[in-house]
C-alpha cells in the first residue's frame, strides 16, 4: 500500500521528535555507565581511587551515600548535599556536567550517569526504515483485564523484573487474531515490547518497542511503522525487557526501524 504524502509527513514529524528525544541530555546516547549500588558510600569521579570511575570530568565529582530504604544523599565536592528519596520521586539529580539517577529494575539498584557535554549528534548512528505501510497502522480493541496481573519478564542482562499489566490490545494481522500486552508506558501512551521474525536478520534481535496512540476507553492505535530499536541497541548501559510470550509474532512485520 502506497503511503500518502500526509502519511509520510506525519511519519517524518514523528521521527524528528524521536531523534530529538534520543539525542537529548536525558536520552540514551550519552550514558557513561551503570554501577550496581547497595548500602554504603560511593565516591564518584575520574580519579583511579574512585568507587565509580568516570571516563571524563574531575577526579572527584562527589560522594553518594545510599541507604537500603531507597533514600540517601549526594554530596558534590563543590556544593550542598542533594537529598534522595524514592518515596517522593527524587532519585535523579545533576552535578555539573553530569546527570545521575538511581534506577530500580527489580530489588537491585543501579547508578546511571549521563554526560551532558557528550556529542550525541556525532554518536547517533543512521537509522533506516522499512518502506512505509499504512496498512500496518492498526486500530486495535483496547480491553481492560478483569483484574490487573503481575508478570515476570526477563531482560537482556538476565535481571528479571516484575510488571503490572492492566490492558490487552486485540487485532487481526496476517489473518491471525493477536493479543498484545502493554507492559510499560502510561495510560495515554502504553508501551508494547514485541518480537517478530524480522529479528532474525533485519531488526534488533531481542525486541522492538512500539507505543500506543490515540487511546480511548476501548481502542488504541498501534502504528508498526513507528516500531523502534530499544535503548540497548544504542548503549550497553540500558536494561531492556524481553517481550512477553503474548507479544511474539510467528511471522515478519516489515515496518519500523531496522537493525543499526
Amino acid at each position: 500500500m502506497t503511503a500518502s504524502k500526509e502519511f509520510q509527513d506525519a511519519h517524518a514529524e514523528w521521527f524528528e521528535t524521536r531523534l530529538s528525544k534520543l539525542k537529548a541530555p536525558e536520552g540514551w546516547l550519552n550514558l557513561l555507565g551503570r554501577w550496581w549500588v547497595t548500602n554504603g558510600a560511593y565516591t564518584i569521579g575520574s580519579g583511579a581511587d574512585s568507587d565509580v570511575i568516570l571516563p571524563v570530568g574531575p577526579e572527584r565529582v562527589g560522594t553518594l551515600n545510599f541507604n537500603g530504604d531507597d533514600a540517601g544523599t549526594f554530596t558534590p565536592t563543590d556544593g550542598g548535599a542533594v537529598t534522595l528519596d524514592k518515596a517522593s520521586g527524587k532519585m535523579s539529580w545533576r552535578s555539573g556536567r553530569f546527570l545521575m539517577e538511581i534506577t530500580a529494575p527489580n530489588e537491585r539498584r543501579a547508578l546511571r550517569v549521563r554526560d551532558t557535554e557528550y556529542d550525541t549528534e556525532a554518536a547517533c548512528k543512521p537509522i533506516t526504515f522499512f518502506p512505509l505501510n499504512p496498512s500496518l497502522r492498526i486500530t486495535a480493541r483496547w480491553e481492560a483485564l478483569p483484574e490487573p496481573m503481575t508478570i515476570a519478564l526477563d531482560t537482556v542482562i538476565s535481571v528479571p523484573t516484575k510488571v503490572t499489566v492492566t490492558h490487552v490490545a486485540k487485532f487481526e494481522l496476517r489473518g491471525q487474531e493477536m493479543a498484545m500486552l502493554a507492559t510499560y508506558g502510561t495510560a495515554d501512551r502504553p508501551q508494547f515490547v514485541f518480537r517478530d521474525l524480522t529479528s532474525l536478520d533485519d531488526t534488533y534481535a531481542d525486541m522492538r518497542f512500539v507505543f500506543g496512540e490515540e487511546v480511548t476507553e476501548d481502542s488504541v492505535v498501534i502504528d508498526f511503522n513507528r516500531a523502534i530499536n530499544p535503548p540497548c541497541a544504542f548503549t550497553d548501559y540500558a536494561i531492556c525487557p524481553l517481550a512477553p510470550r503474548e507479544n511474539l509474532f510467528p511471522f515478519r512485520i516489515e515496518a519500523g526501524e531496522k537493525r543499526l
